[in-house]
């Protein structure tokens, strides 16, 4: 939008670029310090719903495409797109829980760790984001691979309805009996989604009386033989059991030094005495004597999960990822990966891969599971001047693995990374659906679709 616009602005605070105070307003649209030269025309940071609806109005009157941003904790910061407006709904922020039904409903700028806190003051929860600074907004629409999902399924498959804003400018309620196409695309599109959702509607779950870990620790070197030894055993634990892998530096956060691989397996039960009866198979190792350090049976919280992702993941470091989703064992998946760990130019960067980190769903939804196995390398550094080793690395790291791969997760992976990333996120069918109910909602292209499309992009 040019400062010659006609159009009436929307409520909420409006920015166009060349204003005072753009570039500002600019930056604090992405978590990430790696922050893309990207510039939208005019930024609409909404207080309300009706906001939005104004929003888009004036977008599709002025010819202007629209991206959304609920919390901006893309990796590659897809909201951010030239030209265009973006509109911001991190300030919705309503949080409502209905105890008499058990459900809840959510504005898409509530984040993780705030909508645990309120489900937990009745008892209940949900598998909200790892990391507890990200919105739900963004998180639901790519799915949501979050606390206890082995048992819950992804976080999407939890939303009941959406209130959302069509390319018309028409606010709408979308769930399986009205706008039933557009509510399935709404589970699981992820930032190529075609409207603009302004609330969830979710049904949550019964809060874990007791949360415990048990986590063991070993040199990089023994990789092959630990990911055996726990995949092996993860068909038969609980689903309950929330099984993953971790590649990183000993002492995470710090310059390149020793790097371990760690396997931990956290347990959502009813009380402190199931949550050891599930933990049981973890107890004994055959590796034992190779381990570094372990934790049995370490009792915790939702706090002090979201305690730990945080000094992961501290806000305005600089940040890359990808994923993969493959057929191959973790030993091959990730034996590739600690190879190209060894060579990280930052101590910081890091693998994760959850075992199994959704339960299967028989929903009918946009989200997509590709594969048996998954992983999610991440660069992580300081140094502006390291931008283009860390990025390159992750790239190479990638390229290791991407021989497995049978597809990739929308929500993290790099959009930039390749033309297809965002087609392989999905199954032939789903992608195929996606175009055609983006087609209906969104003829004429009114909201952005995922970054560096192919020519199959919906």
């Amino acid at each position: 939008m040019s400062r010659h616009t006609q159009g009436r602005a929307p409520g909420g605070l409006s920015v166009r670029r060349g204003d005072d105070g753009y570039e500002d307003i600019r930056r604090t649209m992405a978590w990430n310090a790696l922050t893309p030269a990207r510039f939208p025309d005019v930024i609409v940071r909404a207080t309300s719903a009706g906001d939005v609806v104004e929003a888009v109005r004036l977008a599709r009157s002025e010819g202007l495409r629209v991206a959304v941003r609920s919390g901006g904790h893309s990796w590659c910061a897809s909201p951010l797109r030239d030209g265009g407006m973006l509109i911001d709904v991190s300030g919705l922020r309503a949080c409502a829980v209905d105890p008499a039904s058990g459900t809840a409903t959510v504005q898409p700028g509530v984040t993780g760790r705030q909508l645990i806190s309120r489900l937990g003051g009745h008892g209940l929860a949900f598998p909200a984001g790892h990391c507890g600074s990200v919105a739900v907004g963004g998180y639901l629409l790519s799915g949501g691979l979050g606390w206890d999902s082995g048992t819950h399924g992804p976080a999407c498959a939890g939303v009941e309805r959406i209130a959302a804003v069509t390319a018309d400018g028409e606010a709408v309620t979308c769930g399986e009996s009205e706008h039933a196409d557009l509510f399935w695309a709404a589970r699981g599109a992820g930032p190529g989604f075609f409207a603009a959702v302004t609330a969830f509607h979710l049904k949550p779950y019964p809060r874990p009386g007791a949360i415990a870990h048990t986590q063991w620790t070993f040199p990089l070197a023994a990789v092959t033989e630990a990911t055996h030894w726990a995949a092996e055993l993860a068909p038969g634990l609980s689903p309950s059991v929330e099984l993953g892998f971790a590649l990183a530096a000993a002492a995470p956060g710090t310059e390149p030094g020793p790097r371990v691989v760690t396997v931990t397996g956290t347990a959502f039960a009813s009380s402190r005495r199931e949550a050891e009866e599930f933990l049981r198979p973890l107890h004994r190792c055959p590796l034992g004597g190779r381990s570094l350090s372990r934790q049995l049976d370490e009792p915790t919280t939702y706090e002090a999960l979201y305690a730990s992702s945080d000094a992961l993941w501290p806000p305005r470091l600089r940040y890359a990822a990808d994923t993969l989703w493959s057929d191959a064992g973790f030993p091959a998946l990730l034996s590739r990966l600690a190879k190209a760990l060894d060579s990280a130019p930052s101590g910081r960067s890091l693998v994760i891969a959850p075992v199994s980190p959704v339960g299967r769903t028989t929903q009918d939804m946009a989200f997509s599971v590709l594969g048996e196995s998954y992983a999610v390398p991440y660069a992580v550094w300081e140094d502006p001047g390291q931008d283009t080793a860390n990025t390159g690395w992750l790239r190479e790291a990638m390229h290791r693995v991407e021989p497995l791969g049978t597809g990739h997760y929308i929500a993290e992976t790099d959009l930039t990374a390749a033309p297809s990333r965002a087609r392989r996120s999905f199954t032939p069918d789903a992608w195929q659906r996606l175009r055609a109910v983006r087609a209906r909602y969104d003829p004429e292209g009114l909201f952005h679709s995922y970054l560096s499309p192919d020519d199959d992009t919906p």
